[in-house]
Order: C-alpha cells, then structure tokens, then sequence
C-alpha cells in the first residue's frame, strides 16, 4: 500500500467567513487588533467573543463606543443531525444587536443563519457560514470591507406588473380594494 492509500481522510472545516465595515474605519482603526485574510482555528468548545475587551475577548474592537463584551458566537451541532450551526448571543447591556433585522436585547440568542448582517452602532459585520464536517473546532476568516455591507434597499414599486397576456386596462379598471371575482367573470 502507498502511503496515499494509508493517509487520513480529510474532512472539510466549518468556517465562518465576517466581513468588517465601519464608516470611520480608515480614521479610528478600530479592527487594527483582527487578523484580517488569514484563517484561524477556534476550539468548538470555546466561545469567541467579540468586544472591546482584549482581555476576556478573542475578537477585539479598538473603540470606547463598543462595549467590553458586545456579542458572542457558540459552534455548536444541532440535535438528531450532523449538521453544525452558530448561536449569536447579544453580552452588551447598552447596545442592542440586529442580526437581519432582528433585534436582540441583552442575553438574546438566536441561531445565526447560514448568511446575514450583523449590526451594532455603526458596525456592520456581513456573516457567511460555509459548512465542515470536523467536530473539533471551527475557522473564521476576518475580511475587510470598503464600502457598507449593509445598503439602501430600493422599495419595490407598488404598481403591479400585469401578467403575460393581460390587458394594463385591465388593472387601471380595477377598484382601490381587492375584490372577488368569479373566473367565469373574466
């Protein structure tokens, strides 16, 4: 047998890929402490904390606007599967968390899902998981954005697009309120 044949299989790691942005990022240098392009393995049992705090947190942000312990992140396997996931739990007291338009309180936690924006302040953090099979720890992988994660969206318009086949004349005729119509009507 060759050495090939006798090697261990390889399995793929988790990795949690977070993209920074800060409108005074270039001034204040508040991720100047993170590791940005390079991966780097988290135990699964260990929680990774992000905060102001170098201290007690292993992601820290240069900023008295953040607060010592702002939020945390738990690698965890979901019951009956052999899936893995993330907890976000909001540690900050002042500052409320938004992972996708949902606001977390002090203590909140939710499962962060596979791709999402995380708010807090002016802090935007775009989370995108790309799923391993190892159980033992995780990666995450730090990027730099130079430009907001988090953009303007453009409101649909409220005029509705007439279906294929189908008369415009026919929605100008239509009252303000939906009404019920019989097929047969048509």
């Amino acid at each position: 047998m060759s050495s090939f044949e006798e090697a261990e299989t390889e399995e793929t790691v988790t990795c949690l890929h977070l993209t920074f942005y800060h409108p005074g990022q270039e001034e204040k240098m508040m991720f100047r402490c993170l590791n940005f392009c390079r991966r780097e393995q988290v135990r699964a049992d260990d929680t990774a904390k992000f905060g102001r705090d170098s201290s007690v947190c292993r992601y820290s942000l240069m900023d008295t606007r953040v607060s010592r312990v702002q939020f945390s992140l738990q690698f965890y396997r979901k019951l009956h599967t052999s899936e893995y996931g993330f907890e976000i739990k909001n540690l900050s007291k002042k500052t409320k968390l938004t992972v996708n338009q949902t606001e977390l309180g002090y203590l909140n936690k939710i499962d962060l899902p596979w791709k999402c924006i995380i708010c807090f302040g002016d802090y935007q953090i775009l989370a995108e998981i790309q799923e391993g099979e190892a159980m033992d720890y995780f990666e995450t992988h730090l990027h730099l954005a130079e430009a907001p994660v988090l953009q303007e969206k453009c409101l649909p318009s409220l005029q509705p697009i007439p279906e294929k086949d189908i008369s415009p004349s026919f929605f100008l005729s239509q009252e303000k309120s939906p009404t019920e119509m019989d097929e047969n009507d048509l």
